[in-house]
């Protein structure tokens, strides 16, 4: 249902605010083209040989930084000459694969930007919305993307680290993505999304705990 807001200091506001969609089913990644949303999450639980692939990943290379233009029928191939052809980056090039040829199939689009990386610190730890149509977001190992929800988000103090910035109400106002969550984050270049994109940003990691990111983009915005 939308609401209205009030613009603020003079600012002009989204009229309404967008609900975030998920779902249990693959399927409900094509809600992402309803109007009143500007994010779709695919619950899902990594197996556990898929999770333990992207563990033993992270141990031999906790560096690991690649992107890459992909297209579904190269991506295995791509994935393996950059990373070496192993039964873990088998297992976890398949399901990539497998997520690539959903976005092009989603967005009718011949090829994506991929970028597999492991973390061992926030990449963006500022509330953020991206300068994209859309963006899908999944993580294979650690903590995973935090976001705040249209209502509960004052976007004019978007990039605010202060606690008491009143971005948000309060601190139980940011919710989190889990390990293995498939998600779409409609940005600001989405036709009809200007001023709505997902406030997001990165979670603080700790205990040197290591994450893997894997996003998938637009070529050409």
């Amino acid at each position: 249902m939308s609401t209205l807001m009030t613009s603020q200091n003079g600012v002009s506001t989204p009229a309404y605010f967008k609900q975030p969609i998920e779902g249990a089913d693959p399927t409900v990644l094509t809600d992402i083209y309803l109007a009143h949303t500007n994010m779709v999450i695919w619950k899902r639980q990594l197996t556990n040989p898929l999770a333990q692939a992207a563990k033993t990943i992270l141990a031999e290379r906790p560096k690991l930084k690649t992107a890459m233009i992909v297209s579904p029928q190269h991506t295995i191939e791509a994935l393996k000459d950059a990373l070496g052809n192993t039964p873990s980056v088998t297992l976890l090039s398949e399901d990539i694969a497998q997520l690539v040829e959903m976005f092009c199939c989603l967005f009718d689009l011949e090829d994506v930007g991929l970028r597999l990386t492991a973390l061992d610190s926030a990449m963006c730890p500022r509330f953020h919305v991206d300068k994209v149509p859309c963006r899908l977001v999944t993580t294979y190992h650690g903590v995973a993307s935090e976001w705040i929800a249209d209502i509960d988000a004052n976007r004019n103090l978007m990039g605010q680290t202060d606690p008491q910035s009143k971005l948000i109400k309060s601190t139980e106002d940011i919710r989190q993505l889990n390990q293995g969550d498939v998600a779409l984050l409609k940005g600001e270049l989405w036709q009809g999304n200007e001023g709505y994109g997902l406030i997001h940003r990165s979670p603080q990691l700790v205990d040197n705990c290591l994450r893997l990111l894997l996003t998938l983009d637009f070529v050409n915005n």
